[in-house]
Parts: structure tokens; sequence; C-alpha cells
């Protein structure tokens, strides 16, 4: 609840006459350690009921608190808004006359509300504060239909975009991107994307078709595609938003939406590539409130979980997450800053780009075009007395000398690696051109991880697995003779696919001697990897094996990635 405005809330509360200033410093930093926002962390405390914080956030906003709000709207004052427009705001109507128009807002803080709408609807906005929830039911049964209205968007827009890219000048297709229905359409997309948790929203032209697909919990899913001759006016309508450059369709580019879905603001990365039959464009969403910033909830083993804390709390050191893309290298060193953003901790990061803002925490955006790279970013902290620093990767000799200097000389250092495994990395730094003794001297812990999806709890039960699956596991058949095997059948709650959420994999080295021996030998990763195990690492299919017999996964996932 109010995930967006910690800062606002932080205003407010410290006028409170029920709260101590030394109660408002802890609820800060229980808000920062646990990943709630700081408005339902001081609901949790019991120093404020929900009416009496809504009550504060009204005279704060200068606006009126509705304790009661009506279960059902009028069906002529809903008609007011678009269900499209009601649902991208999170706003409901409340009363209208010939001047203004007082809505319910899922978000009161978000001013972007009143200048959007005042400017659509030609009349004074005014936004009341309500109980999020109440607004949220409210929302969904007024405007519940919209979503069957995307077909009907569809069939109604269908045959009136026929052009082609080479026949429009600028201002045609800057004119083509702001019409009502490619407007309405663009956002239904987003909207459903931002619903159904996906990570990214693919936009992709090819000869015949025009394909949108989201993926979430890593799987990529197709929406049913829209009529082909919507790709130029839908990609130009996304490149408006994202402030690029419409005209140019030979490079690729890169761009921000900053917008409001459901009431709240999103952030949203945008990326386009020429192809053969037009521009593809990706959006990564940015959405904090999906990502739980929270070691407790990564799913770490115990004794790992017990390592990362122990290793961030130190003096010193390296502590590098390795995997591919997607896999949650960054949300790992984020969920692991966490546990040190005190006020006596000064914590510096350098990220391409900065994913997810987090109060407390120094956050550097790396600019590649003005020179502002990884290296020269943590060069210049070293300047800046901090006690942590994050790198968002190592990609070259320079960044990974730098990040050992800074560990040698009392930082500790937090960074990603491209590698398949943990006994990898080392490798790797090798042979960036690091000196073993060096990465001896230096690195404490290395953390491999993947992300596999969840079996979905609604639907879950138990089977009894294939031969032939089993002996692709490699596993000895005494160790699972009593195991139970679970999978998902599909219902409404996970959308038929049998998965729900998804559950991190993990192993981990932590740099003993023996390690720190073999690293000056420079010797091969198979021989790290082989001590690493004598000394008690799980590897990731051992890590798998785990999450399978704990009725968390599939043997397909775990096969998959591991």
């Amino acid at each position: 609840m109010f995930e967006d405005h910690n800062d606002s809330i932080y205003e407010i509360l410290k006028k409170a006459a029920d709260i101590t200033p030394m109660q408002l410093a802890e609820l800060n930093e229980s808000f920062i350690q646990s990943g709630k926002s700081l408005a339902n962390a001081v609901i949790d405390s019991g120093y404020l009921n929900r009416e009496d914080l809504f009550g504060m956030v009204a005279d704060y906003l200068d606006s009126d608190y509705e304790p009661l709000i009506p279960e059902f709207v009028d069906s002529e004052l809903a008609k007011i808004l678009k269900p499209s427009v009601a649902l991208m705001y999170g706003v409901v109507p409340n009363q209208i006359n010939d001047k203004s128009i007082v809505l319910y807002a899922l978000d009161p803080f978000n001013g972007q509300i009143i200048d959007d709408l005042t400017f659509s609807l030609k009349k004074d906005v005014i936004l009341k504060v309500a109980d999020p929830e109440k607004v949220q039911k409210l929302l969904e049964s007024t405007y519940e239909d919209e979503n069957s209205s995307v077909g009907e968007l569809l069939g109604e827009i269908g045959g009136s975009f026929n052009v082609k890219e080479k026949d429009l000048s600028d201002n045609e297709l800057s004119d083509l991107a702001n019409q009502t229905p490619i407007v309405r359409f663009v956002n239904l997309v987003l909207q459903q994307a931002i619903k159904d948790k996906a990570s990214d929203v693919h936009f992709e032209p090819y000869e015949d078709v025009f394909r949108i697909r989201y993926r979430i919990d890593g799987a990529l899913y197709e929406m049913a595609p829209p009529p082909k001759n919507l790709a130029v006016p839908v990609i130009s309508r996304i490149k408006v938003l994202s402030s690029m450059n419409i005209s140019e369709t030979r490079v690729p580019q890169d761009g921000r939406i900053k917008m409001t879905i459901a009431g709240r603001p999103v952030d949203l990365r945008v990326s386009t590539l020429p192809t053969a039959y037009g521009e593809s464009v990706v959006l990564r969403v940015l959405d904090k409130s999906v990502v739980n910033l929270d070691l407790d909830a990564l799913s770490l083993p115990s004794d790992i979980l017990q390592c990362i804390r122990d290793l961030v709390a130190r003096p010193n050191g390296i502590f590098v997450v390795t995997g591919p893309t997607g896999s949650g290298k960054t949300t790992t060193l984020y969920s692991a800053l966490r546990e040190v953003n005190k006020v006596e901790t000064k914590i510096l990061t350098a990220e391409d780009p900065v994913e997810y803002e987090i109060d407390g925490i120094m956050q550097v955006a790396v600019n590649h075009q003005v020179g502002l790279d990884f290296s020269s970013a943590l060069r210049s902290f070293l300047r800046q007395d901090p006690d942590k620093i994050m790198v968002g990767e190592i990609r070259d000799i320079e960044t990974a000398q730098i990040a050992v200097q800074a560990s040698l000389t009392g930082h500790v250092v937090l960074s990603t690696l491209h590698t398949n495994d943990a006994p990898g990395a080392v490798t790797r730094l090798i042979d960036m051109g690091l000196e073993p003794f060096l990465i001896s001297a230096s690195l404490e812990a290395i953390l491999a991880q993947r992300l596999v999806r969840r079996i979905c709890s609604k639907c879950k039960c138990a089977y009894e697995p294939s031969q032939e699956i089993i002996d692709m596991l490699d596993v000895d058949p005494m160790k699972i003779a009593d195991k139970n095997f679970y999978y998902g059948e599909g219902c409404e709650e996970c959308s038929k696919t049998g998965y729900k959420g998804r559950i991190g994999l993990f192993e981990m080295v932590m740099a003993s001697d023996g390690i720190r021996e073999l690293i000056n030998q420079k010797a091969p990763t198979l021989q790290i990897r082989q001590k690493a195990l004598e000394q008690g690492m799980r590897g990731l299919r051992d890590d798998g094996l785990r999450a399978i017999f704990d009725g968390n996964t599939t043997i397909e996932e775990v096969l998959k990635y591991t």
C-alpha cells in the first residue's frame, strides 16, 4: 500500500502525535529491512489504525477521507470514464457536476492523474482518499468486463490502419500513434501485462503476422495476434511514449516509459531492434510491487542464507553472483544490500540501468555515451567514502582490478558475472587477465543461481514419473525410493499452465584456504568444483532435487535449467 510514496508517508508520520521520533526511526528501519511499505509497517506495528492513517493522508493532500464508500457505482455515472481509462489510472467516479468530477483513487498521491484527466475530461478533477482495498473492489465490480473489449477493439480498428511504414512522413507516423484506438489498444496490452505480472512484453512483426507475447515466470505466452497492419501504429505509439526518434527505424534504440497502470506508477524499459519486417520492440516491466527485495523471500537454503548475511556484514571482500540473464542475480544483490541498509552504512551502486530505486542507497546509472561505465563509476566510488559497493556486472579487466582494489582497501564489493556455475567464475576472472593471487586475496564467495517455475498450489497433485525421466535426473535410485513427485494439473489460478511464480536454485562456493590454494595454482574449473563439493557445496542439480522433493517444482523444470 502506497509503496511508491514512502517519503511522503514519512513526512506525514513525523507530524503524528501518537508516534515518537524514536518509534518512527524504528518503523523506518523495519520497513527498509522487511520490504513492506512504510504505510503497512506503521499499521502492522499498531501505532496507527488504517482509518487514522488514511485521515492523515487526506489532510496531507488537502483532500477528504471517506471511510465508507458505496459498493456499486450508478451505471450512468460509470460511463463518464471509459473502462480502459478508469483501469489505467485506478479511479472510480463518485460524483460529477458542470465544473468538476470527484474520483476515488487507488493512488491519491499520484498528481499525474489530475493533470491527465483534467485535460481529457475538460473538468476540474478532485481525488478523494479511501481505503485502496475498497477502491480496488469497486473498480473491479464497476469495470470488470473491460478485458473482453480487447477483441471488440481489435475488430473495431482492424481494417482502418492499412499502412506501409515507407509511405509515412514523421507527422503522419506521429498522428497515427496518437489516434484513440491505438492509444487504447497499447494501454490495454500493458494493463494485461501488469495484471498477469509479466516481466517482459514482446511486439514482433513478421511477414504475415504481428505477434504480441508476454513473459510470465520465465515462459513466453502469446496473446491473440492483432492484424498485421497494426504493427506500424502500435510500435510508433510505444516509441512516442518512450521519447524515441519515431522516424529512425534503421538502428536499435533504447528508452524508458513511466506511466500510470492500474492506478500506480510503473516503469518500463524499452528496446527496439530493426528486423526484416519492421521493428521488434521489447518492454521490460520494472514493477517494485511484484519483486520482494527480501532475502527471506528468495527460497534460499538456510545455510546459504546465513552465509550471505555474514558476507555483507563483513568489513571487506568480494561477493559474486553468477547466472544467465533473468536468473534473479540483481534481486539477490538488492536483497543482500537491504540487510545492511542502515543509517550508519554508506552504500553505493553502479547499475545498467537502475532497476529498482531503494531509499537509503545512492544508485548511479552508467551512461556509456558520456564515458560513465562500470570502471569509471567504481573508481569515483572510492572517493565517496562508501562501506558497501555494488557493481552491476564485472565485464572487463579494468572493472575487475578496481573491484579488487576496493575490496583490499576495506570495502565490501558485490557484483555479477555471466558463467554457467559458481566455480566457473574463478576461471572467468583469470581469463579476463586478473592475477590469481589478487582473486584469492579478495574473493569471499560465489553464488550461482537459476530460476525455475513453482508448481501452482491450487492444482498441485502427486504422480509417478516414468523411469525414462527419472534416468535423465542421473540420481541414485535409493535417494528417491520413498519420495513423492508433483505436478500442476492446470487451473484458472495459473491460467492452465500448472505453474505460478518461481523459486531459485542455488550453489555456493566459499573461498576456503583449499579453494584459495587452487586459485593461486590456476587450477581448472573442474578441480575447483571437486574441492568445493568435498567441502560440502550442493550443486545446482542437487538443489533442484531438494526443490522437487519439497513439492515446489517439477523434474522437467530442473532438467531444463541445470
